[in-house]
């Protein structure tokens, strides 16, 4: 597998590890969530990066590139 692949893979199938959203998976966390973080600032590390990415695919309304992801790939 390529590594952009496994990325997308990897974010496709991630889980919130705590919070309001704690199990869900980053996909399924609705948009002003994210909002919120990118105003208050974003965990550091993995889980930041990839709060980061799927806020950039939500407002752009991308998806369901990672739907198609999370069904094809399972981690």
């Amino acid at each position: 597998m390529e590594p952009n692949k496994e990325a997308l893979v990897e974010l496709a199938n991630y889980r919130m590890p705590f919070g309001k959203y704690k199990g869900e998976f980053l996909v399924d966390i609705p948009e002003y969530y994210y909002t919120w973080f990118k105003q208050k600032g974003f965990p550091d590390g993995k889980l930041g990066k990839m709060m980061i990415q799927m806020h950039e695919i939500k407002i752009n309304g991308l998806e369901e590139l990672i739907y198609t992801i999370k069904r094809d790939y399972k981690a």
